[in-house]
C-alpha cells in the first residue's frame, strides 16, 4: 500500500482500513488529506485483495469537515473552479470505490465529514455521534455535489431541514431518518463494523460489486445534471457579504447577522 501524510491504511484479511488520521485537527479536510483520500480511494481499483473498505477518522471525533483555518493562495478564476472542485472529485472517487464501503462515526461529523460518510454504502455510528452541514450557517451552499446524497438516505424534506438550518443532529434522530444503518454504544462501534464488514466480505465479490454500480447508477442517474455548479455557486457565495458574516461570527464565536447581501 502506498504511504500518505494524513491518512492510515490497514488491511485485515479482506477488509481495509481507510483512517483520516489529523485527530490534533478533528481530521478537519485539508487539501493534502482529501487528495489522499482520493487518491487511496482510486487505488482500490487494482485492489484484488480487499472486498470490504472501512473508512473513519483517528482521535475524538470521525471528522470536523473542510479545513476553514487552512490558507488559501491567490489563484484566478480558472484556477479556482479546480481548486474548488477537489471535494468533489474525492466524494466522486468514495462513490466509485467498487468494493463495498462502511463509515464508522464516532463524535462529531460535520461538513465534508457528513458528506463522507453519505459516499458510503453503509454507515455505523456511536449513540453520541452527531452529523450536520453547517455550511449555510457560513453563508454558504452544501457543495463537494453531495447533496443528493443526502436527499437519497433521508427525503427531500429532512434533507432541507438539516442542510438549510445546519443543525448538529444527534444518532437516535439520524438512525430514524434513514441516515445512519446502526447506532451502538461507543465501546461497540469496532465489534459491530467488524460484524457488517465480515458479512459483506464473505458475499461473492464480483456479484456485490456489480449490484452495487448498479444501484449507485440508478439512484444517480441525474446528479451530474443538476448538480455540476455547486463549487461554481460556492465562489459566488464566498463573494457575498453574508459569507464574509458568516465567517467572521464562527471565528468570533457569536450569532451571525445575515442580511441577504
Amino acid at each position: 500500500m502506498n504511504s500518505y501524510e494524513h491518512l492510515k491504511l490497514v488491511r485485515h484479511g479482506q477488509v481495509t482500513t481507510l483512517m483520516l488520521n489529523r485527530p490534533e485537527a478533528m481530521n478537519a479536510l485539508s487539501s493534502r488529506l482529501m487528495e489522499e483520500i482520493e487518491q487511496a480511494s482510486r487505488d482500490f481499483l487494482n485492489d484484488e485483495e480487499t472486498r470490504v473498505v472501512v473508512i473513519r477518522g483517528a482521535g475524538k471525533h470521525f471528522s470536523a469537515g473542510a479545513d476553514l483555518k487552512e490558507p488559501r493562495a491567490e489563484r484566478n478564476m480558472v484556477m479556482q473552479r479546480r481548486d474548488f472542485a477537489l471535494g468533489a472529485r474525492m466524494i466522486r472517487a468514495i462513490t466509485e470505490i467498487q468494493q463495498v464501503t462502511i463509515a464508522a462515526i464516532h463524535g462529531a461529523a460535520l461538513g465534508g465529514g457528513a458528506c463522507i460518510p453519505t459516499a458510503c454504502d453503509f454507515r455505523i455510528a456511536t449513540e453520541d455521534a452527531v452529523c450536520g452541514y453547517p455550511e449555510v450557517n457560513l453563508g454558504m451552499n452544501l457543495m463537494w455535489q453531495s447533496l443528493p446524497l443526502c436527499v437519497r438516505l433521508i427525503g427531500p424534506a429532512r434533507a432541507k431541514r438539516m442542510i438549510m438550518l445546519g443543525d448538529k443532529e444527534n444518532a437516535g434522530t439520524l438512525l430514524e431518518w434513514g441516515f445512519l444503518d446502526q447506532v451502538v454504544p461507543a465501546s461497540e462501534l469496532d465489534q459491530a463494523v467488524d460484524l457488517m464488514a465480515t458479512r459483506y466480505a464473505g458475499q461473492p465479490p464480483a456479484a456485490v460489486q456489480m449490484i452495487k454500480q448498479s444501484i449507485n447508477a440508478v439512484s444517480s442517474g441525474m446528479d451530474q445534471a443538476i448538480m455540476h455548479m455547486d463549487a461554481d455557486q460556492n465562489m459566488l457565495t464566498a463573494r457575498s457579504e453574508d459569507r464574509a458574516e458568516g465567517m467572521n461570527a464562527f471565528f468570533e464565536k457569536r450569532d451571525p447577522e445575515f442580511k441577504g447581501n
